[in-house]
């Protein structure tokens, strides 16, 4: 049994039943408690080869620890594009973007390859690099604009949530454009009727927008 084989079977011994139906509900088809996976990684170390090959393994849980085990910097940009395409969950997805790629030297780059992809989930990565980049990148914010009002309402769901954090971040970022923002966000509804806990706020833009306003204005 190799090394990525009996970390495949530790993390299917912490498999939860009714870890795994929330977790799938929510595009994660994995079992195992985040606090339990995080003290298995930390109990790896660094260690970029076992990173690659528990990716490759394409185990879900195996991918995220292999994230957890990782350095931005250990990446090329193909490397990191092969990765995105081959995330088996939004977890997965997610975590690759915010522990590696946008910390990368290759994110500018990488965020150009993926805004065109024909893949809605490879372009959701693009606008997620976008958001990032809105604030410190010379980017047509008015451009951006134009795009999301055009083709956010029917937008694949991944695809549609990135745009609109772009959309919240140039209204809460850019006093000049905060208004044209929150009219786009009013005019699609998008996330309108998203279930919010109570004390948290909606993503839905106009909202989110006037609540973080306020929040640095208070």
């Amino acid at each position: 049994m190799t090394r990525v084989d009996e970390i495949v079977a530790e993390l299917a011994a912490l498999e939860d039943p009714k870890a795994r139906a929330v977790n799938e509900r929510h595009g994660d088809p994995h079992g195992v408690n985040l606090t339990k996976l995080r003290a298995l990684a930390k109990s790896l170390g660094t260690d970029r080869e076992l990173a690659g090959e528990l990716w490759d393994s394409g185990d879900v849980a195996a991918q995220l620890v292999a994230l957890l085990i990782a350095k931005p910097k250990q990446f090329t940009a193909d490397e990191l594009d092969a990765m995105l395409r081959t995330a088996r969950s939004d977890k997965a997805h997610d975590w690759l973007l915010n522990y590696l790629v946008k910390k990368s030297p290759h994110a500018p780059a990488l965020r150009e390859r993926w805004w065109g992809a024909d893949d809605p989930r490879v372009r959701a990565a693009g606008w997620a690099l976008t958001t990032h980049a809105v604030t410190t990148a010379d980017l047509d914010r008015d451009a951006l604009l134009d795009t999301i009002a055009r083709e956010m309402r029917d937008a694949e769901p991944k695809l549609q949530w990135a745009m609109n954090e772009t959309l919240a971040t140039i209204g809460i970022e850019d006093e000049s454009r905060r208004a044209r923002a929150v009219a786009i966000g009013e005019d699609l509804q998008v996330l309108a009727d998203y279930p919010v806990s109570k004390g948290c706020t909606s993503p839905f833009a106009p909202i989110w927008i006037a609540e973080i306003v306020r929040r640095r204005e208070a």
